[in-house]
This record gives structure tokens, sequence and C-alpha cells, in this order.
């Protein structure tokens, strides 16, 4: 979310405040916009502000009935390697969140889930995206059949909670929403952060 709207900003943090003035799109592609930004900062001054403006996402954290979770591998171009990742994706145009994560575990592998909870949000990129990626919890999966996009090549793989500590102990591991994901459900797991799960429907 833009900076320049007073209803995200709370009384305590108005002095912390900077007001757009100017907006431009500098390049609109087919996902992804990135917007430059002139804002009045709190001393008066302006300065420049450029970033991603994003459509959102949402991540899955799948749990099978062994207690392992089905991961993704998966190359990332800009990384320039195959990253261990939850399953993950973007939102369409006024798509509902929980449909999109539903949507999106089926496709990307083939599993369906009996019921989901949705945990929160994670802002993954503050500095220079709006990005938002929502978080649920599915349990009671069922195989079905994979049907990735055009262009999408990816492995599922399994590990347990203990492995996947180990991978980012060891630094293997370093996707952050999967590092959210990890400790969201470690917190459960202890009894420390509730979730409300719900029969899918």
């Amino acid at each position: 979310m833009k900076t320049d709207s007073a209803a995200h900003v709370d009384e305590a943090d108005l002095h912390l405040r900077e007001q757009c003035v100017e907006s431009a799109a500098v390049y609109t592609g087919s996902f992804l916009k990135v917007k430059r930004d002139v804002v009045r900062m709190p001393d008066g001054a302006t300065a420049t502000r450029e970033y991603i403006v994003h459509p959102g996402a949402v991540m899955i954290v799948p749990l099978l009935d062994d207690d392992r979770l089905l991961m993704e591998r998966q190359f990332r171009y800009p990384m320039g390697r195959a990253m261990l990742e939850f399953p993950a994706g973007k939102l369409d145009a006024g798509e509902a969140p929980l449909v999109c994560a539903q949507r999106e575990l089926l496709e990307e592998t083939g599993y369906s889930a009996a019921e989901w909870a949705h945990a929160g949000v994670l802002h993954n990129a503050i500095a220079y995206s709006d990005e938002g990626i929502e978080i649920f919890f599915a349990r009671g999966l069922k195989a079905g059949k994979q049907s990735l996009d055009e262009g999408e090549f990816l492995d599922i793989v399994t590990h347990s909670v203990g492995e996947l500590d180990a991978l980012a102990a060891s630094g293997a591991m370093t996707d952050a929403k999967t590092l959210i994901g990890l400790l969201w459900l470690s917190r459960w797991q202890r009894g420390e952060w509730a979730l409300d799960w719900q029969a899918a429907v």
C-alpha cells in the first residue's frame, strides 16, 4: 500500500508520514508495475520513492497426514538457481485469497485440502514493493492431478519440520515467505499462535 493514504497511517505515526505529491508509472508489464513518486517528507523536504506495485499473492503451508510438509523446488531466474518453497501464487484480479490458495495448491501440486486456515499476511519487501502475501494452512490433503501453467516447471518434494529447520539454520533455505511459514507453523504447533480451521467449500 502506498503511504499517501491517510487511512493507512496511525494517529501516532503522523509525524513520520510521507505524502505523495507527484506519481509516474516508469514501467508497466504483464505482471508488475514500477512507479516513481515524489513525496513530501515530515520536515517539508521532498524525496523520490521508486517501488513495485504488485497484485498480491498467497502462500500455502500444506500439512500431510504423516506430519511432513508438501514443498516445491522451482528455478527462480533472478536468483539463478532452484529454490525450496511452500506453494504460492499471485492473485488474479478480483479473486478472493482463499479461492486463489485452493486454486494454486491444486494447479501446482495436484493436491486438494479438506480444511483451511488463514494465518495472516506478510509484506516481504516493504522498502520497494507493496506486495502482500496471504498465508494459508491446509490439511486433510488428497492427491489429484497437477495442472501447471504453460512455462511453469517445478518438482514436488516433502520435508519434515526438523529437516526444514536444519535447512533454514544452515542457510540452504532462504526464501522469506517460506521461512515465515515455518515460523508460523512452529508457533502454532507449540500452542502459541492460533489457527481457525474451516472445512473447504
